[in-house]
């Protein structure tokens, strides 16, 4: 079964200027770049349809890539022996997939699976490396991000193991609408209990919980979220934890 979420009106992480739907400054570390870095960075930005479900790299394997999405989701997800996985991390418009080629692993433990379908721009993984080198700001504006995506893991990690499943499922929601140019996205919920690490039956009875509360519709597949600020309410306080963290490393200015 699908989800629709829809959020009237949008949060987002920062506000985002009016740009072409296909133009890479919808991602918010693009946007930052100087214009030197820009001018150098264009020619190589390939855009790329990311389908839901993609993996854009398994555990362990070398990265060829990094990602910079404008209107996917990409879930980071750390998965057992037994198939069983659960997502550390969200990254859409606000960030970048690939960390580990700068930070000088080139390879992670974790797996890059889109979660809601769109657009990214990649760029070649060795470009990236020589660049975050020779390049004060791209390293500072990169060592940010990474940090703030850090925050996100230890988060993430707190809320799984202190916090009610329909705490968890709220911070889920509002991240991932935080991370999308629009308010809508399309998901199963098989997906959203892999992400949660739950199973699917808690997923819908949480989704019930919600809908009863007021806070969202929930009819054939379909949510819209009537109440964004009853759901920032109801959610714990690693959602908020996060946002700030993010908004204090990352503001939308250029970076020097």
């Amino acid at each position: 079964m699908l989800i629709w979420l829809v959020c009237t009106p949008a949060h987002y992480l920062h506000e985002v200027p009016l740009l072409p739907k296909t133009d890479p400054r919808r991602n918010h570390l693009l946007a930052s770049l100087p214009r030197d870095v820009w001018e150098r960075w264009l020619p190589h930005l390939e855009v790329v349809d990311l389908p839901l479900g993609k993996v854009l790299y398994e555990s362990g394997s070398q990265q060829r890539h990094v990602y910079f999405p404008t209107t996917a989701i990409v879930s980071l997800l750390f998965v057992l022996e037994s198939g069983s996985s659960a997502e550390i991390a969200v990254v859409g418009m606000e960030g970048m997939v690939g960390v580990s080629v700068f930070m000088g692993g080139s390879s992670t433990p974790s797996r890059a699976v889109v979660q809601s379908a769109g657009e990214c721009y990649r760029l070649n993984a060795h470009f990236m490396k020589e660049e975050f080198h020779k390049s004060a700001p791209v390293m500072h504006l990169m060592l940010r991000y990474t940090q703030a995506l850090i925050t996100q893991m230890t988060q993430t990690a707190v809320c799984n193991r202190h916090h009610t499943l329909d705490q968890q499922l709220c911070r889920w929601l509002l991240l991932s609408l935080d991370r999308l140019p629009g308010s809508d996205l399309v998901m199963t919920q098989e997906l959203i209990a892999n992400m949660l690490g739950v199973r699917r039956e808690g997923v819908t009875e949480s989704a019930l919980k919600l809908q009863r509360a007021g806070l969202i519709s929930y009819a054939r597949g379909h949510i819209n979220v009537l109440d964004r600020p009853g759901l920032e309410k109801r959610t714990c306080e690693c959602y908020e934890v996060v946002k700030k963290e993010y908004d204090r490393l990352l503001p939308r200015t250029v970076a020097v």
